[in-house]
């Protein structure tokens, strides 16, 4: 098994966050209409804007809608107003995210919620690697974020284009701390299947043993 040559693979890659792209500051400074409404939270200029026409799901060059831009400044009732207004909550932008994802990354749990409150699917392949917003939570080890996804029936064991799930990544591009370890918790006791290997057909029980995770060692070795 190649374990060390893949896991110093791993801990170089910067991993699905490094995909995201919010708003510059120039481009900020550049957007105009629901645009600007929606970054800065504006829900009576909102509100204004749709009466006269305006399209809520517009883009700007990065393929962003207004509910993007509501998602990346965290501006909760921007989304909602945007949402009440008919914009499409999956819609994904050019580098293939869409708002829950983008909230999951953030660690932004109650916009996430929002988020799937208002008709945002939490199950998205999202990303360039063809994955899932629970998949980018547990690499970060958000665990609140994950947890809700779960409950939101997020799919436990989606198979990403590197050909790892939300438990591999929890392992392979976690620290093991607490948080990480958390995540693991979650994600096994709500059934997630700890057997899927990556494409060296190796599982992430042996990615915690050559890591020194004794935690999740301990933990994926339980059946529980």
């Amino acid at each position: 098994m190649r374990l060390l040559p893949l896991i110093a693979l791993l801990t170089g890659l910067a991993g699905p966050v490094t995909a995201q792209i919010a708003p510059s500051s120039s481009e900020v400074a550049a957007y105009e209409g629901l645009f600007r409404a929606a970054h800065e939270g504006d829900v009576a200029e909102i509100e204004r804007l749709v009466a006269a026409g305006a399209d809520v799901d517009a883009r700007d060059a990065r393929g962003r809608t207004p509910v993007h831009v509501a998602a990346f400044a965290s501006e909760d009732d921007a989304l909602r107003t945007l949402a009440e207004a008919g914009a499409d909550m999956n819609a994904l932008e050019h580098r293939a995210y869409d708002v829950v994802t983008i909230a999951a990354v953030a660690d932004d749990p109650e916009l996430m919620s929002l988020a799937i409150e208002l008709g945002n699917d939490p199950g998205l392949v999202t990303s360039p690697y063809l994955g899932t917003a629970l998949i980018a939570a547990a690499h970060l080890g958000h665990v609140e974020v994950v947890r809700r996804l779960i409950a939101a029936g997020a799919p436990l064991d989606h198979i990403n284009n590197l050909h790892w799930t939300a438990v591999m990544e929890a392992v392979v591009l976690g620290d093991g701390g607490p948080d990480h370890q958390a995540v693991l918790d979650a994600l096994l006791s709500a059934g997630a299947d700890r057997s899927l290997s990556d494409r060296d057909e190796i599982k992430p029980l042996q990615h915690a043993e050559a890591r020194g995770f004794d935690e999740m060692v301990e933990r994926l070795r339980r059946k529980d």
